[in-house]
């Protein structure tokens, strides 16, 4: 039952993210439309690079699901997970108020025969510093299918996911 709790965290923390990497993009005009992500949860790590974005940050965008998941994209989870984006979620931006906004995350993950199948909506992103890399508030996705193994919710606490466009 660990590993399908393990999973069910892994696949919601993997919705959360659309990206986090370890360099920082200025504010500036040098963006080129594409967001890496990394994320760990309960000591699994899920990683992808270059996923194709429809815009630059502030403008309103959305995330290329085809660009994130194989076999177009590099999304790769270690400790025996797959997941897969369902929807190309959508982002719009605030840089009043430092913060971004995702409309709806579906996101499924599957280890062995196991397979769950989350959304949240309305997700907050606080933005780190003058960088377009940004931080979640915590959310809680709901189980939208998927084995009785799987947990009915899962939550994100703040700070478990991030994102960086570039």
């Amino acid at each position: 039952m660990m590993h399908h709790a393990k999973l069910a965290i892994a696949a919601l923390a993997l919705a959360a993210t659309v990206g986090s990497v370890t360099s920082a993009a200025a504010l500036g005009p040098t963006a080129d439309q594409k967001v890496d992500g990394v994320i760990v949860v309960s000591g699994n790590t899920c990683t992808w690079t270059n996923a194709r974005t429809s815009a630059n940050p502030p403008t309103a965008l959305t995330v290329d699901r085809t660009s994130i998941n194989k076999p177009g994209g590099n999304l790769a989870c270690d400790g025996g997970i797959t997941a897969s984006l369902n929807n190309d979620p959508a982002f719009t931006f605030d840089d009043a108020t430092a913060t971004a906004r995702t409309d709806l995350i579906d996101i499924t993950g599957s280890q062995s025969f196991v397979s769950c199948r989350y959304k949240a909506t309305n997700i907050v992103w606080d933005r780190d510093g003058t960088t377009r890399k940004y931080v979640n508030r915590a959310f809680t996705a709901t189980k939208a299918s998927g084995s009785f193994l799987c947990p009915g919710s899962v939550t994100t606490a703040a700070g478990g996911a991030s994102m960086l466009f570039h």
